[in-house]
C-alpha cells in the first residue's frame, strides 16, 4: 500500500524539507479508510471523554486492512497523523486502533493497552490471519 504522491510534493522531497501539512493531506487522499478510522476515533473520544477510544471491528476487506497497516506501521505517516490529530496513537492488531489524548493522566492506561499482556488478551482464533 503506497501513498499517492502528487508531483508537487515529490518535487518539495526532492528539493529538502515538505510541508507536514500536504503530507497529511497526502495521507488522507491516499488512505481514506485509514483516515476515515482515525478521524471518528478522535472524534469519539472528544464527545465521550475518557481514557480513550478504540476501533474493535475488523476491516471490511484486504485493502482498508492494509491502509490501517501502511498508517500505523510508517513512523513518519503514525507520527504525522498524532501530531495533526493531537492524539497519541496505540495499535494491538489488524483492526484494534486506539486514540489516547495527551494527557499524562492516561500514561498508565495507554501502558496497559500497549503491553504484552494487553497484546495477549487481545488475541482470538478470529484474527489469526488478519
Amino acid at each position: 500500500m503506497s501513498l499517492d504522491v502528487s508531483p508537487a510534493l515529490l518535487e518539495q522531497a526532492e528539493r529538502g524539507e515538505v510541508d507536514e501539512a500536504a503530507f497529511v493531506d497526502c495521507v488522507r487522499t491516499s488512505l481514506p479508510y485509514a483516515w476515515g478510522m482515525i478521524s471518528s476515533l478522535v472524534a469519539q473520544l472528544k464527545v465521550d471523554g475518557g481514557e480513550f477510544a478504540d476501533n474493535q471491528t475488523p476491516p471490511p476487506d484486504e485493502q482498508a486492512r492494509g491502509q490501517l497497516l501502511r498508517a500505523l506501521a510508517s513512523d513518519a505517516i503514525r507520527g504525522s497523523l498524532e501530531r495533526h490529530f493531537g492524539v497519541r496513537l496505540a495499535f494491538q492488531n489488524c483492526h484494534r486502533v486506539a486514540v489516547f489524548p495527551l494527557d499524562p493522566a492516561v500514561d498508565d492506561r495507554l501502558a496497559r493497552f500497549i503491553s504484552i499482556r494487553g497484546q495477549l488478551l487481545n488475541q482470538s482464533p478470529q484474527l489469526r490471519d488478519c
